[in-house]
C-alpha cells in the first residue's frame, strides 16, 4: 500500500510541474489511458500465469 501512495504522490507532483510549465500531460486521455494500463498489467499477469502452469 505504501508503494501505491508514493506512486500517487509522485504522479501528482509531476502533474503539477507539467501544469506550471504549461506542458501537455505525459499521459493518454483519462479513461482510455487507464484501460490501456490495466490491459498491460492483465497481459503481463496472464503471461506469468501461463509460464508457471504450462512451461515447467
Amino acid at each position: 500500500m505504501k508503494l501505491v501512495i508514493l506512486s500517487l504522490i509522485t504522479g501528482a507532483v509531476v502533474g503539477i510541474i507539467f501544469a506550471l510549465f504549461k506542458l501537455p500531460i505525459p499521459a493518454p486521455p483519462a479513461l482510455s489511458g487507464i484501460a490501456g494500463i490495466i490491459g498491460i498489467y492483465i497481459g503481463y499477469q496472464l503471461y506469468q500465469w501461463a509460464l508457471s502452469h504450462f512451461i515447467r
